[in-house]
């Protein structure tokens, strides 16, 4: 525990015969770390860690032998889904043009198209690669809680981008953006 040690005076030569005698304290810290330890062992074994989430997504099997079928999809039935660079979002049904959409709307319009065409709803999203990450899982969560089970994530290239600004839309320009890929050139991929 602790103690408290009082030294005896002694008489030092040449200078007063009494001096105040100094108080030694020793505080015994074997107590205190008892302590220390047991905290920490009751935290590491209450404290309930957070697992990692993580997206779920099922990808198809590339097989070399068997190349993808392309399917044919009613225009009516796409949706597109723009992430912009700064986060906004526009959408288009089947080739119109792209209209400017608010995040608090895109369940709406989803909802809309699935009460119209089922399940046969195809949504394609294409992202900005400068845009956050957040908005891409929030795209693909409001996929999720409409039920919409066939959707695509694609790239934004200068098509995109091209469709935007012509549409009215404030873009960076197509510097660094990826070319969209055609015919033959879309099948090697």
């Amino acid at each position: 525990m602790g103690a408290v040690d009082v030294g005896g005076g002694r008489k030092s030569a040449g200078g007063p015969s009494w001096k105040r005698p100094r108080v030694s304290i020793r505080i015994d810290m074997t107590p205190m770390v008892d302590i220390a330890f047991l905290l920490l062992i009751f935290f590491m074994v209450t404290t309930v860690f957070r697992l990692p989430q993580a997206m779920e997504m099922l990808l198809p099997e590339t097989d070399p032998d068997n190349p993808p079928q392309t399917t044919r999809i009613f225009k009516q039935k796409l949706v597109t889904i723009i992430v912009m660079e700064n986060d906004s979002l526009a959408f288009a049904i089947g080739d119109a043009a792209p209209r400017p959409l608010p995040w608090d709307s895109l369940r709406t319009v989803l909802l809309e198209r699935k009460d119209l065409y089922g399940d046969s709803v195809v949504a394609l999203t294409k992202i900005h690669r400068k845009a956050r990450f957040e908005s891409m899982v929030n795209a693909v969560d409001e996929l999720n809680v409409v039920g919409i089970t066939r959707f695509s994530i694609d790239k934004y290239t200068t098509w995109e981008d091209s469709l935007l600004r012509v549409a009215g839309f404030q873009t960076s320009g197509s510097e660094g953006l990826p070319e969209p890929l055609w015919g033959e050139a879309a099948e090697a991929e």
